[in-house]
Protein backbone atom coordinates (compact mmCIF):
# COMPACT_ATOMS: atom_id res chain seq x y z
CA UNK A 1 0.00 0.00 0.00
CA UNK A 2 1.39 3.36 -1.05
CA UNK A 3 1.14 5.92 1.70
CA UNK A 4 2.82 8.70 3.65
CA UNK A 5 2.23 9.20 7.36
CA UNK A 6 2.95 12.36 9.34
CA UNK A 7 3.90 12.46 13.00
CA UNK A 8 5.39 14.84 15.53
CA UNK A 9 2.69 17.45 15.96
CA UNK A 10 1.68 18.87 19.30
CA UNK A 11 1.30 21.94 21.46
CA UNK A 12 4.22 24.35 21.69
CA UNK A 13 4.69 27.84 23.08
CA UNK A 14 5.44 30.78 20.79
CA UNK A 15 9.12 30.81 19.93
CA UNK A 16 9.40 27.08 20.39
CA UNK A 17 10.31 24.30 17.97
CA UNK A 18 8.83 21.09 16.63
CA UNK A 19 10.02 18.52 14.13
CA UNK A 20 7.48 16.77 11.98
CA UNK A 21 8.21 13.50 10.19
CA UNK A 22 6.75 12.16 6.97
CA UNK A 23 7.38 8.43 6.64
CA UNK A 24 6.70 6.77 3.29
CA UNK A 25 5.78 3.16 2.71
CA UNK A 26 5.29 1.41 -0.59
CA UNK A 27 7.08 4.14 -2.47
CA UNK A 28 10.74 5.00 -2.77
CA UNK A 29 11.36 8.61 -1.89
CA UNK A 30 14.42 8.61 -4.14
CA UNK A 31 11.92 9.20 -6.96
CA UNK A 32 9.31 11.35 -5.25
CA UNK A 33 9.16 15.01 -4.46
CA UNK A 34 7.65 15.79 -1.06
CA UNK A 35 5.58 18.82 -0.25
CA UNK A 36 4.52 20.09 3.15
CA UNK A 37 1.18 21.85 3.42
CA UNK A 38 -0.91 23.23 6.23
CA UNK A 39 -4.53 24.11 6.76
CA UNK A 40 -5.91 26.34 9.47
CA UNK A 41 -9.63 26.32 10.32
CA UNK A 42 -11.68 28.14 7.70
CA UNK A 43 -8.73 28.62 5.39
CA UNK A 44 -7.46 26.98 2.22
CA UNK A 45 -4.71 24.40 2.42
CA UNK A 46 -1.48 26.23 1.65
CA UNK A 47 1.98 25.14 0.67
CA UNK A 48 4.73 25.46 3.25
CA UNK A 49 7.60 24.11 1.18
CA UNK A 50 8.92 21.15 -0.76
CA UNK A 51 12.02 19.08 -1.36
CA UNK A 52 13.12 17.59 -4.65
CA UNK A 53 13.94 13.95 -5.27
CA UNK A 54 16.83 14.79 -7.58
CA UNK A 55 19.27 16.57 -5.30
CA UNK A 56 17.42 17.40 -2.09
CA UNK A 57 16.98 21.06 -3.00
CA UNK A 58 14.29 22.87 -1.07
CA UNK A 59 11.80 25.66 -1.52
CA UNK A 60 9.89 27.57 1.16
CA UNK A 61 6.91 29.84 1.27
CA UNK A 62 7.77 33.39 2.32
CA UNK A 63 5.79 33.00 5.54
CA UNK A 64 8.16 30.31 6.85
CA UNK A 65 11.43 31.11 5.12
CA UNK A 66 14.28 31.28 7.60
CA UNK A 67 12.29 29.47 10.29
CA UNK A 68 11.40 26.12 8.74
CA UNK A 69 13.77 23.57 7.21
CA UNK A 70 12.90 20.51 5.14
CA UNK A 71 15.32 17.59 4.97
CA UNK A 72 15.20 13.99 3.89
CA UNK A 73 16.77 10.72 5.01
CA UNK A 74 16.43 8.40 2.07
CA UNK A 75 17.80 5.46 4.05
CA UNK A 76 14.81 5.81 6.37
CA UNK A 77 12.47 6.81 3.54
CA UNK A 78 11.49 9.81 5.65
CA UNK A 79 11.25 13.56 5.16
CA UNK A 80 11.37 16.02 8.04
CA UNK A 81 10.00 19.49 8.64
CA UNK A 82 11.96 21.30 11.34
CA UNK A 83 9.97 24.27 12.59
CA UNK A 84 11.71 26.91 14.72
CA UNK A 85 10.61 30.26 16.10
CA UNK A 86 7.00 29.15 15.90
CA UNK A 87 4.25 31.74 15.94
CA UNK A 88 0.55 31.45 16.81
CA UNK A 89 -0.26 31.93 13.13
CA UNK A 90 1.59 28.69 12.38
CA UNK A 91 -1.22 26.81 14.11
CA UNK A 92 -2.73 24.38 11.61
CA UNK A 93 -3.01 20.76 10.58
CA UNK A 94 0.18 19.93 8.71
CA UNK A 95 0.21 17.49 5.83
CA UNK A 96 2.92 15.92 3.75
CA UNK A 97 2.27 14.77 0.21
CA UNK A 98 4.25 12.91 -2.44
CA UNK A 99 4.38 13.24 -6.19
CA UNK A 100 6.39 11.18 -8.64
CA UNK A 101 9.07 13.63 -9.63
CA UNK A 102 12.12 11.68 -10.70
CA UNK A 103 14.66 14.17 -12.03
CA UNK A 104 12.49 17.25 -11.62
CA UNK A 105 14.29 20.32 -10.38
CA UNK A 106 13.16 22.26 -7.34
CA UNK A 107 12.25 25.12 -9.66
CA UNK A 108 9.68 22.90 -11.34
CA UNK A 109 8.47 21.17 -8.17
CA UNK A 110 7.96 24.48 -6.40
CA UNK A 111 5.35 25.41 -9.02
CA UNK A 112 3.25 22.27 -8.40
CA UNK A 113 -0.10 22.99 -6.83
CA UNK A 114 -1.56 20.79 -4.13
CA UNK A 115 -3.78 19.18 -6.78
CA UNK A 116 -0.75 17.65 -8.49
CA UNK A 117 0.33 15.63 -5.49
CA UNK A 118 -0.74 11.99 -5.54
CA UNK A 119 -0.34 10.67 -2.01
CA UNK A 120 -1.41 12.49 1.13
CA UNK A 121 -1.03 11.76 4.80
CA UNK A 122 -3.78 12.12 7.37
CA UNK A 123 -2.28 15.28 8.86
CA UNK A 124 -0.86 16.17 12.26
CA UNK A 125 -2.06 19.04 14.43
CA UNK A 126 0.39 21.79 15.39
CA UNK A 127 -0.84 24.30 17.95
CA UNK A 128 1.27 27.29 18.93
CA UNK A 129 -0.11 28.91 22.05
CA UNK A 130 0.96 30.15 25.45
Amino acid sequence: QLQVVESGGGLVQPGGSLRLSCAASGLNLDYYGIGWFRQAPGLEREGVGCISSSDGSTYYADSVKGRFTISRDNAKNTVYLQMNSLKPEDTAVYYCAAVYANGLTIATLSRFSKYEYDYWGQGTQVTVSS
